[in-house]
């Protein structure tokens, strides 16, 4: 398996595993560790697409990472 498909997959475990942990009352979606956990995933996921590019996807991303780091801005945090 390839580098960037590890990396892409490492991505999206991080994604379920900040779900999950949420779901499950272990971790508050204002935590820094559940921003940390999406940015890892973005990154990875972002990382991943740049050798199996797909626009959609991309966007999505992008997005998400956005607002993500938008979130952990002090001033729009309330916890």
């Amino acid at each position: 398996m390839e580098l960037h498909v590890l990396v892409g997959l490492f991505g999206s475990a991080c994604y379920v595993i900040a779900y999950a942990l949420v779901q499950l009352r272990k971790l508050q979606m204002t935590a820094k560790s559940y921003a940390c956990l999406n940015i890892a995933g973005c990154v990875c996921s972002l990382y991943s697409l740049s050798f199996d590019f797909n626009l959609a996807a991309f966007v999505s991303q992008a997005f998400w990472l956005l607002f993500t780091l938008v979130g952990m801005c002090p001033g729009n945090r309330t916890a």
